[in-house]
């Protein structure tokens, strides 16, 4: 996307809803941090209860509802912040505004956020606010990035500095579906996709305390889901939008695997919760590992020399 980060790892949406938390997140070792989901008008989100662990699997469902404290408050947050990586700003749209309105939303926050960060992802892909996925849908979708890229391009303009705009996907796509968000992405010059969001399902999760709840599913039953999606866009993109990869990453062998997959940069948020800050160190040092294991420099060597190997040697690089 353009950025100069010091690693590839960032913190995922959701955490740092309101921008209030910047420079400890920051040392905890991150490249990046993605802040929000922040929406136009303050809202309070959905009722409480709301949040559920799994502990067992390391897992966490929400239905959070986008509770956010409005742009005005958050740019302050923002304006007013000191720290020492790049900085997301994750946008979406307030509850009662309709679907035909979604756009002017996206557009509201592109506009306020825009001179402070380094870059910009519209959140369609929540399952906690209603009807929000159905940005996704391809005649809906195509009409909202014609309008944002327009807007980009005005606001770079006006501001002389270019801000990426990522679109953060649901894992609960079929592939028929991925492969038309992405050739729409590609169509509209979109830089980035963050894949994925949490999830509606409940794999592997029979029984479990909690895993009835309503809500969005993140953590390790996550992985798999996220992974395929992963792969699904790299087959469409090749290379030519960054992908965003999060979704059941708890350590090092399980960003490798999103590596391989097709991912540029990487997200954590469930594995920090139960596993504490110094997973963050711990997933960097164990990708830099693999990448000297291998002898190249960067994700896009790592796959291709996975590639080239065959069958026996590329479980081998798997396993690294």
């Amino acid at each position: 996307m353009g950025l100069d980060l010091e690693n590839p790892l960032g913190l995922a949406a959701g955490l740092d809803k309101n921008a209030s938390c910047i420079q400890p997140l920051a040392d905890f070792g991150f490249g990046f941090l993605e802040l929000g989901t922040v929406t136009p008008r303050a809202q309070p989100g959905n009722p409480r209860k709301r949040l559920f662990r799994l502990p067992r699997h390391e897992a966490i469902i929400n239905r959070m509802g986008f509770n956010s404290i409005g742009l005005d408050a958050f740019v302050a947050n923002l304006a007013r912040a000191h720290h020492s990586c790049a900085l997301g700003v994750n946008i979406g749209k307030n509850r009662d505004t309709p679907p035909h309105r979604a756009v002017d939303d996206y557009l509201l926050g592109l506009r306020a956020v825009y001179r402070l960060a380094d870059y910009v992802t519209l959140n369609i892909s929540s399952p906690n606010t209603p009807g929000l996925r159905a940005l996704q849908d391809h005649d809906t979708l195509d009409l909202l990035l014609a309008a944002l890229k327009s807007e980009q391009e005005t606001l770079s303009r006006r501001h002389s500095r270019y801000v990426p705009l990522a679109v953060k996907v649901a894992p609960d796509l079929t592939d028929t579906e991925i492969g038309t968000i992405a050739r729409l992405l590609l169509q509209h010059g979109i830089d980035a996709v963050v894949a994925t969001n949490t999830t509606t399902a409940r794999p592997q999760l029979d029984n479990v305390r909690h895993a009835t709840e309503s809500g969005g599913l993140s953590g390790r039953p996550l992985r798999a889901l996220s992974t395929h999606v992963i792969r699904e866009l790299q087959r469409e993109i090749s290379g030519r939008i960054t992908i965003i990869g999060v979704g059941g990453i708890s350590d090092a062998a399980d960003a490798w695997e999103k590596v391989l997959a097709g991912a540029d940069l990487l997200q954590i948020y469930t594995a920090l919760i139960y596993r504490g800050p110094a997973v963050v160190r711990e997933i960097i040092s164990g990708l830099r590992e693999r990448l000297s294991v291998l002898g190249v420099r960067t994700f896009a060597e790592a796959r291709a020399a996975h590639a080239r190997a065959g069958d026996g040697e590329a479980e081998k690089l798997n396993r690294t």
